[in-house]
């Protein structure tokens, strides 16, 4: 049973709120998966090329420059065809590098912009719901969770995301009662709607 959804987040440290934001976000959709979020490693890490390759969603976060490792991440997505979600944060100024980046990807199909937190809250909450919405027999969505994430996505407000508590801004696990099993096979809160949802397919 898939408990979890994988997310990898390449970003550098210009964009601290929103590295902070992502793990807040997460848990405002409502589903019973858990989450585990990786972000870019300020230094050189030997793991990012699996973390990379083994992600169900893989987010770009763009600011001001292309700085390592962001290029080596989008290079490993692209060498086995996936296309990640590139958010591109607008109204600010970039490095030569930036500039030559943006251009090299102006026509790339799954290319978005913000100039806010509330865009970057909107646009983040709808690109993740509807992977979810999408891959439902992979994430072994319930009827209910597929409806109730079809009608947050319709009902997501402009809404200034509150980042009081800096705490998720680093590579995290988010667990659910309703998905997480110990080790005994045991769940600890079964989930109240057993029905396996017909739409979607898998990764």
């Amino acid at each position: 049973m898939v408990d979890t959804f994988n997310l990898y987040v390449s970003t550098s440290n210009d964009l601290l709120d929103e590295r902070e934001l992502v793990g807040h976000l997460a848990t405002e959709i409502p589903v019973t998966l858990g989450w585990q979020i990786n972000f870019s490693p300020s230094g050189k890490d030997s793991g990012i090329k699996q973390l990379v390759l083994d992600t169900d969603f893989h987010l770009v976060i763009f600011g001001e420059d292309i700085r390592a490792p962001i290029g080596y991440e989008w290079q490993l997505s692209r060498n086995i065809r996936r296309f990640p979600l590139i958010l591109v944060k607008d109204g600010i100024a970039r490095t030569i590098a930036g500039v030559d980046f943006l251009k090299h990807i102006s026509s790339y199909p799954n290319l978005l912009h913000y100039t806010s937190m509330t865009d970057f809250r909107k646009v983040f909450l709808t690109s993740i719901g509807k992977n979810l919405l999408d891959r439902a027999n992979y994430f072994e969505l319930k009827s209910r969770e597929f409806k109730e994430i079809t009608k947050f996505i319709e009902d997501i407000e402009d809404v200034e995301p509150n980042l009081i508590d800096k705490v998720t801004g680093e590579d995290s696990i988010i667990l659910t009662r309703e998905r997480f099993m110990p080790r005994n096979g045991v769940l600890l809160q079964p989930p109240d709607d057993q029905e396996p949802s017909s739409r979607g397919h898998s990764n």
